[in-house]
């Protein structure tokens, strides 16, 4: 996997000239953590490995979308939204919905304001959609933080670490399109998706207390 982020990563920097390589191996490092949920994944239970299945795979529907040639910002956009929904559900299968609200309500003030801040750059057909959007994302990451604060959740505290660099990664890359370029911006942008994606992916491998 690591090995394809770089080259996806390369690809970007590279322009016009990496297209190729961005293009191939962008689906295929996100491609590569499709495997762990569906192995024996310590006795996790089946529909967190199900719905963290799930939003790899609409997450890798997301990286397609982004990277067709147009812009196919609002189709990709509605498949990460759906991911983080997925996501949403696999959290809530062995701990309460917001069962420590305080993660939540921080995350959803800084989200607020990173929204105002950026709302003047943000076209308005994609005003609604990205609003939506940070709302789920808020939402996912903001259980994912309280299920790693419930006693006894194997594998809580990696899946909340990739899903605030989740929050880390759009929020790079929404000020990146909507407020100002940033210099290397795919690195950042990329890098912190790929950890992300790869920490929930890896929160259901065998440990201690499965």
């Amino acid at each position: 996997m690591s090995i394809s982020a770089v080259l996806a990563i390369r690809g970007a920097l590279r322009g016009a000239a990496g297209r190729l390589e961005h293009r191939l191996f962008k689906p295929l490092a996100t491609l590569s953590l499709l495997a762990i949920p569906f192995l024996d994944a310590g006795g996790a239970p089946p529909r967190l490995r199900v719905a963290i299945g799930v939003g790899l795979l609409l997450s890798l529907a997301g990286d397609v979308f982004l990277m067709l040639p147009g812009d196919r910002f609002a189709e990709g956009l509605g498949a990460f939204l759906a991911a983080h929904v997925a996501y949403l559900v696999a959290f809530t299968a062995d701990a309460p919905l917001l069962g420590a609200p305080l993660p939540a309500a921080a995350l959803a003030a800084a989200a607020a304001a990173a929204v105002a801040l950026l709302w003047r750059g943000v076209p308005p057909r994609l005003r609604m959609p990205v609003a939506v959007y940070a709302a789920a994302l808020v939402a996912m990451a903001g259980q994912a933080a309280s299920r790693a604060l419930a006693p006894g959740v194997p594998g809580s505290s990696l899946a909340a670490a990739g899903a605030l660099l989740f929050v880390v990664s759009d929020g790079t890359l929404a000020t990146d399109r909507f407020r100002a370029r940033l210099p290397a911006a795919p690195v950042w942008v990329l890098s912190t998706y790929w950890v992300a994606q790869s920490l929930i992916a890896l929160s259901l491998a065998p440990g201690p207390g499965r």
